[in-house]
């Protein structure tokens, strides 16, 4: 069998365990659509501050909550779950199958693709269907392209952070501990306009902020052209390189006792 065979039947077996998992999809898929609801009915639909004008709030927070989505999609659920794989031993019994390495990985990273743009066209139906916010239209290269990156730096992240969590039990904690504050400082949950200054900063640094930043730049009815936010990308992308290389050298197939 090829390798694009191989990829291919990898990638529609973990999609069907995915969805056929109830607490995975209710974490992944659901909670992002509640938050966009959330957010929206306390905020409002008043106008917003940023650096492209003053937007609607709801357009301000789609593309926040579609960020959170990826990240969900990527980082969390390929974090949590390989680290279960890995302390119960499947990844450990996975070597001694026929399946090369590189083609599991290519399906876990394939699948939290796909849920991402399939969570991302859902976040932004709803947010034109319900709260009238503008779907990009000449920015969506933008957009599509962010999406792309943000998925796969994410997912990168997501193998290497696995690397260093102990236990299965630990795995949610950890994850979140690590990704929850950078929600608040990032302008995913708080508008940008109402964070200090110097944690602005702190955030650019990292990869949520940038990440969300250009996915706004394409939703901003004042953004023109093709709406891709070249430095804020190369900022995820340099994130995910990092992921990439620490993944490489930390990343354990056997349980810790082993």
């Amino acid at each position: 069998m090829s390798g694009a065979r191989l990829v291919w039947h990898q990638f529609r077996y973990d999609l069907k365990t995915f969805w056929r998992d109830p607490a995975a999809v209710g974490f992944t898929v659901a909670f992002p659509l509640i938050f966009l609801f959330i957010f929206v009915t306390i905020f409002g639909n008043e106008p917003t501050r940023v650096a492209g004008g003053v937007i609607k709030g709801s357009t301000y927070y789609v593309p926040g909550i579609v960020a959170l989505g990826l990240i969900s999609a990527s980082y969390l659920n390929l974090a949590i779950t390989l680290t279960i794989l890995r302390e119960r031993g499947v990844l450990k019994r996975l070597q001694s199958t026929p399946l090369p390495r590189w083609v599991f990985i290519a399906g876990r990273i394939g699948t939290s693709i796909v849920i991402t743009f399939l969570l991302a066209a859902v976040l932004v139906l709803l947010g034109r269907l319900v709260y009238g916010v503008s779907v990009p239209g000449s920015t969506l290269p933008g957009a599509l392209l962010a999406l792309l990156i943000g998925a796969v730096s994410f997912c990168s992240l997501g193998f290497a952070i696995s690397a260093v969590i102990p236990t299965e039990n630990s795995a949610p904690p950890i994850t979140n501990a690590v990704i929850l504050p950078l929600y608040f400082i990032s302008g995913i949950f708080i508008p940008s306009s109402q964070i200090p200054e110097g944690m602005q900063r702190v955030a650019d640094v990292f990869p949520v902020k940038p990440l969300f930043d250009a996915l706004l730049t394409a939703f901003d009815p004042n953004t023109t052209g093709v709406g891709i936010a070249a430095a804020d990308l190369a900022v995820v992308a340099a994130w995910g390189v990092a992921g990439l290389a620490l993944a490489a050298r930390g990343f354990r197939w056997t349980p810790r006792g082993d």
